[in-house]
């Protein structure tokens, strides 16, 4: 295929304008302009910040077509600025939660590429996840970058082999704070749920299972997914959760959720990370903060067969999905 140059090298390695940005997501500069506060030293009261310093940070994204300088220090949203004002982007943008976070982790992205090992831990004193552990705050923004404020509803309308109307218990590991289990029971009302999530995580489930009218169908279990998982269920969902993790911890968790299935029915259920061939992909934020990575379908029958899986069926649904399912395979 033909080779696609860019507009201005240039332009794409200078970091000035996505650093403009953060800075005033994290700010919230566009809601307070939205709130009618236009003039610079008015906005950086509100934000408690150099109005000098917020000057020229505006005046260039100005420039770059993010806000509109009406007359001198005066500004005004335009339809690009305006998307600051969504909570599902400005938590992906916010210094002072998991957007920072994710921002300096690309700082050790020479690290990672000279060594194929995250060093999260070089520039955060801890890896990604024990860093998650010691700052609530942060692990909160998490939670909510992944969950519906920053992805929205999940898609439960997969399907699975066989069909839902056998399966009775589902355990959705690593579901976050419920709301791909939350839709999944809400859209059939036989199912009952588990989620096993970190306890910080699992204890701010309880809104969305209201808000889907499961309650009183769903357990949460707060532990750790490397530990025992509560067994005998029909079916172990683990969706967006292996490209999170090296080879070795993801077939740990795939033998976790091999010991605990329904002897003789349970399976495991893969949505994403998981496709059926090699495909060019590029660098993900999950290899840079954690070594996780993307498999292929031959790569994931590897790891399955490691933790005494066998893939039952692959394949790509109407749904979106990439779905694989595994059971128990040899002793």
């Amino acid at each position: 295929m033909p080779e696609q140059r860019p507009a201005s090298l240039a332009a794409m390695s200078d970091l000035r304008t996505p650093w403009c940005i953060h800075v005033v997501a994290t700010l919230r500069i566009a809601d307070h302009i939205a709130a009618g506060t236009t003039d610079v030293a008015g906005l950086a009261e509100w934000a408690m910040c150099d109005a000098a310093a917020l000057h020229r940070v505006l005046t260039h994204l100005a420039s770059q077509g993010v806000f509109v300088e009406t007359t001198p220090g005066e500004f005004a949203l335009n339809d690009l600025s305006r998307e600051l004002i969504e909570p599902s982007l400005r938590i992906g943008l916010d210094l002072d939660a998991i957007g920072g976070r994710m921002a300096h982790a690309w700082g050790t992205l020479l690290t990672y590429v000279r060594t194929g090992r995250p060093a999260y831990q070089e520039l955060f004193g801890r890896p990604f996840w024990e860093d998650l552990d010691a700052h609530p705050d942060v692990a909160a923004s998490f939670d909510a970058l992944i969950g519906p404020i920053g992805h929205g509803i999940p898609n439960a309308s997969f399907e699975i082999a066989d069909g839902w109307e056998a399966v009775s218990t589902v355990v959705d590991v690593g579901g976050g704070t419920g709301a791909l289990l939350g839709e999944l029971l809400r859209l059939r009302p036989h199912l009952r749920g588990t989620l096993v999530d970190l306890p910080r995580t699992v204890g701010r489930s309880s809104d969305i299972f209201r808000a889907s009218g499961v309650t009183e169908r769903v357990l949460t279990v707060g532990q750790s997914f490397f530990d025992p998982l509560p067994s005998g269920a029909d079916v172990y969902l683990l969706k967006s959760v292996l490209n999170d993790w090296p080879d070795r911890e993801a077939t740990a968790l795939l033998a976790r959720c091999a010991e605990a299935a329904r002897p003789g029915g349970g399976r495991v259920v893969v949505l994403s990370g998981v496709s059926e061939e090699e495909r060019a992909r590029g660098v993900e934020i999950e290899s840079v903060l954690c070594g996780g990575h993307h498999r292929t379908l031959p790569q994931f029958r590897e790891l399955a067969r490691a933790a005494k899986l066998e893939v039952s069926s692959a394949g790509q649904q109407e749904s979106g999905y990439f779905v694989v399912e595994c059971r128990a395979g040899r002793s």
